[in-house]
Order: structure tokens, then sequence, then C-alpha cells
């Protein structure tokens, strides 16, 4: 069953950190079965404040994102997420494929 990730950028504090996360998590996504179904396109936001960006990333299980998420090397990376931006990270299961 597939797994979701979904990425919602709150407020940038760093864009050069945030280059560095992006150029270090954009391989480690090659080499998984992760696909990227959005990101940081236009919104039409419904309900809620507007965030400065989204990113939806497809696992094909909620363990396999789980186990991307905890890796060294995405953790390495991430540390440069978290200096550039106020993010609010989700991993949810997926209806039955």
């Amino acid at each position: 069953m597939s797994a979701y990730a979904i990425f919602i950028r709150e407020r940038t504090r760093n864009p050069g950190e945030l280059r560095t996360y992006a150029d270090m998590v954009s391989p480690l996504l090659n080499i998984t079965e992760a696909t990227i179904l959005a990101a940081y396109g236009p919104q039409d936001v419904l309900e809620g404040p507007s965030p400065e960006g989204v990113v939806i990333v497809r696992f094909p299980t909620i363990e396999a994102g789980r186990a991307f998420y905890d890796s060294a090397e995405y953790r390495a990376a991430v540390q440069h997420r978290f200096l550039g931006a106020d993010y609010r990270s989700i991993l949810v299961q997926g209806i039955d494929d």
C-alpha cells in the first residue's frame, strides 16, 4: 500500500541552506522507489493559511517512507532544511491500491 510524504514549507529563513538541502536530497530520491508527485507548484488554497510551498512524494509503503526519512543520508541532508525554513512534514498511508 503506497504512502505519501507531504512537506509543507511555512516560512523560509535561509535560502542557502534550502539549496544545500535540495542538492543533497535529489540524488537520494533518485536511488529510491520514491516518486515526486508535486513540488512547489501553483496552489489553490481551499482552507487555512497559504503555505510558501508543498511537496508530495509517494513511497511504495509507509515503512519505505519511514526508512528513507530515518536513513543516515537523509538525516544529514534534513539538517539543512531545518536551518533553512519552517516546515510541517507528514507521512500518511494511502488507501489500498
